[in-house]
């Protein structure tokens, strides 16, 4: 080994570009996560069946898109302009373009049809333009980060910042549209022919301008601040062209990894639990807790303080656990407090006491699902480090290369996967007249946390093989 050779990590400007990329791409890619669903179910009038059924074929695409994009770049050549950096601009223009579209539909369902075909199809198409040529400018971003930053240190620092951006990003994208939430005379009618619907036809196309242009520059700017010259330096010569069959073949390496495999458990259970406060918490404000007005900032608040808060207490926690033991301890607070949600359901709670209660359970599964960004791309990392020592002891810089974007890709998967399921789950359960009932809502919203206790009996039987901070610290390769 030859221990004189520096890792790479990114600092700086090349660290505030790195991410900034992220940043901008999931602010419009949670924009449409979150709020298309009741975009479409509760203003255009498609029925929540359709709606999800969209979503779900949108989330299983992304998934594919994403292993096959991560692959290829895997075992492409680097050239010009690097390995991984092209696939960054591949889709962005139909990227941009599908996200503006999404929210200009041609057609609104009629007031007494709500399965009307050609709403369902121009939003399925949208949807499936969007997370294809998406998958091309994530899947690079996220798989290039084992090679831009090789010491566990670095990654740390990575993580807080994508968690930072992340909470930030998902602000943004919940804080316009319930702007938009509290000028309407009545939050509770909001189809397309009634006046409350027209102000979120008229605004919501302006926002997704805006979101779009924002991820078009900030990936350009991701684009520019990538160093992948390092690849020069290594030999390609014997980099073979994968089949159809190869490529598939590949994937079913980190699927053979017993420890990734739990590793995948721990984030599709997070996903299903996650995915059900992103799609139910617009209708939980309106229906159940009935907000109006400017009643709608108290959730606003509630995100910001409680995303922050939960963050810089759980990377605190993490200097003093570890990550595993931090993890563990954050999962288990969203399990439990979940479960108090069932207590909506008594009439006789006052409206104070039904904030207090807002504020400790979704105040709490907030944090923790976006303080996890802390624990998921550290852990990850380390165990692709892993399995490249497992195979290529002699250059594990050159094995995580060739692995990366394949463990990250099948990462990816599961956790599109684990939306799916559950964004068709919630489609039956709100289908038709259920869509306002509160009762449903509720007990629908109180179920992640049986998700999250699944989430932690997976992440439980996770051990690493040494501890990471050591990781590549003592063993560069030549």
């Amino acid at each position: 080994m030859n221990n004189s050779i520096e890792s790479r990590e990114l600092h700086g400007f090349r660290l505030f570009g790195y991410s900034i990329g992220q940043f901008g791409y999931f602010l419009t890619r949670l924009l449409i996560s979150v709020f298309a669903f009741q975009f479409y179910v509760y203003t255009v009038n498609l029925d929540a069946i359709l709606a999800s059924i969209g979503i779900s074929i949108n989330l299983i695409l992304n998934a594919i898109a994403l292993i096959m994009f991560g692959v290829i770049a895997d075992n492409k050549k680097p050239g010009r302009f690097g390995k991984r950096r092209p696939f960054m601009l591949y889709g962005l223009p139909i990227w941009v373009a599908s996200a503006i579209l999404i929210w200009l539909p041609p057609w609104y369902c009629p007031k007494d049809n709500s399965f009307y075909w050609p709403t369902a199809l121009y939003f399925w198409i949208m949807l499936s333009l969007n997370v294809i040529s998406g998958s091309s400018i994530i899947s690079a971003h996220i798989s290039m980060m084992p090679e831009q930053s090789q010491t566990y240190k670095n990654r740390e620092k990575i993580a807080a910042w994508r968690a930072v951006f992340m909470i930030t990003a998902s602000i943004l994208a919940l804080l316009l549209p319930l702007m938009i939430q509290s000028i309407l005379e009545d939050p509770e009618n909001v189809k397309w022919w009634e006046p409350s619907g027209k102000v979120i036809l008229f605004y919501m196309p302006i926002i997704g301008v805006g979101f779009a242009s924002f991820g078009l520059f900030s990936l350009i700017l991701t684009f520019f601040s990538v160093d992948e010259s390092f690849h020069k330096t290594s030999t390609n010569d014997d980099l073979k062209k994968l089949t159809l069959f190869d490529t598939f073949r590949k994937m079913a390496v980190p699927a053979k990894d017993k420890k990734f495999r739990k590793f995948m458990g721990v984030s599709f259970f997070n996903a299903m639990a996650s995915r059900i406060l992103g799609l139910l918490v617009i209708p939980f404000l309106a229906f159940v807790l009935r907000f109006k007005g400017p009643e709608f900032f108290i959730y606003i608040a509630v995100s910001i303080s409680s995303k922050y808060a939960h963050f810089f207490l759980w990377k605190k926690i993490l200097k003093k656990r570890g990550i595993l033991k931090t993890y563990l301890i954050c999962l288990t607070s969203a399990a439990v407090v979940s479960f108090f949600e069932l207590f909506f359901l008594v009439e006789v709670l006052s409206f104070e006491l039904q904030i207090v209660l807002f504020i400790i359970t979704i105040g709490t599964v907030l944090g923790t699902m976006y303080s996890v960004n802390l624990f998921t791309t550290p852990l990850a990392s380390a165990l692709i480090y892993e399995a490249a020592r497992e195979k290529n002891e002699g250059n594990i810089d050159k094995e995580v290369s060739n692995i990366s974007g394949s463990y990250f890709g099948l990462h990816s998967f599961m956790l599109a996967l684990g939306q799916s399921c559950t964004t068709i789950m919630i489609g039956f359960i709100l289908t038709g007249p259920n869509e306002e009932n509160p009762i449903i809502i509720t007990i629908t919203l109180a179920s992640m946390g049986i998700f999250y206790f699944i989430s932690l009996s997976f992440l439980r039987k996770i051990k690493l093989r040494e501890v990471p901070s050591k990781i590549l610290e003592s063993e560069i390769p030549p």
